[in-house]
């Protein structure tokens, strides 16, 4: 069971908080960060390990505990923001950010940073891993549900539908994919650099159960996901989100894909993000 549970309204005071955290690990790193996307996936994780995840920080050994796969990998601060939040590390860990012999590192690594499940870096791994953990996991006949959030960019990388056709082919029902749909990627919007869509459709063709949501609410992202199909089939969230949501001079805007916040916009940015 989760160790938090807390309300709605908790978890939005608490996703504030974890982009107050964003701002500020991106701009004590040396080398850059991807602030865009650390905050477009702030309500997902939030909700995740402050409310629906079976997992905790003294249980990071135990085979019962629920698996969640940052598979884009290089949204990789916020994750280290919420892990650090829900207590897997020390809070003085953050300022180390991508500094050298941190134990943040650019990307996840299992063997440096306590509460990472799994290594990714290239787009597209996360998922079939998160699918063979799945399938070891029903194998076993154990109750552990897995979780993956891929972006909607790393959607090109083939790997990614091989994965799916297998999850659907072993009725993972313990597999969620959460897809945090921001719309933009590296060099653009991705409709523009490789169209995916219609999403739902290819997710639905390829075996899988699919609900979309507004991935920026923390309301509907939560009743989203205790409120998936359980009929043998894996589970899809399509979560509609902004890249940089919650900053208005960073949301939607493409350039902060890869640039962290300086001089006057840290300030400008920490001042809309003040607890209402």
């Amino acid at each position: 069971m989760n160790p938090f549970k807390l309300s709605v309204e908790q978890l939005e005071k608490k996703a504030r908080a974890i982009r107050r955290r964003i701002i500020m690990l991106n701009a004590n790193s040396p080398a850059g960060g991807h602030t865009g996307a650390d905050l477009s996936q702030v309500e997902i994780l939030t909700a995740l390990y402050f409310r629906l995840l079976d997992c905790a920080p003294d249980r990071t050994e135990d085979a019962t505990r629920d698996i969640y796969i940052q598979s884009k990998g290089h949204a990789v601060g916020g994750y280290y923001c919420v892990l650090a939040e829900a207590g897997y590390f020390p809070e003085s860990w953050l300022p180390t950010y991508q500094h050298a012999d941190s134990h943040l590192p650019g990307h996840p690594v299992k063997h440096k940073t306590p509460g990472i499940e799994l290594n990714t870096g290239a787009l597209g791994h996360g998922l079939p891993v998160a699918v063979g953990i799945a399938l070891a996991a029903k194998k076993d006949n154990s109750k552990r549900r897995v979780f993956a959030v891929t972006g909607d960019g790393e959607l090109a990388e083939g790997s990614n539908w091989e994965a799916a056709l297998v999850a659907a082919h072993y009725g993972l029902d313990n597999l969620t994919i959460i897809t945090d749909k921001n719309k933009l990627q590296l060099a653009g919007a991705t409709s523009d650099i490789l169209n995916t869509d219609p999403l739902d459709e290819k997710w639905r063709a390829f075996g899988m159960n699919v609900t979309e949501c507004a991935g920026n609410d923390m309301r509907a992202v939560v009743e989203t996901l205790e409120n998936l199909p359980a009929n043998g089939k894996p589970n899809v969230v399509i979560a509609h989100t902004e890249k940089g949501f919650g900053i208005s001079f960073i949301q939607s805007k493409p350039e902060w894909h890869h640039r962290v916040p300086k001089g006057d916009e840290i300030e400008l940015a920490m001042e809309e993000l003040k607890d209402e």
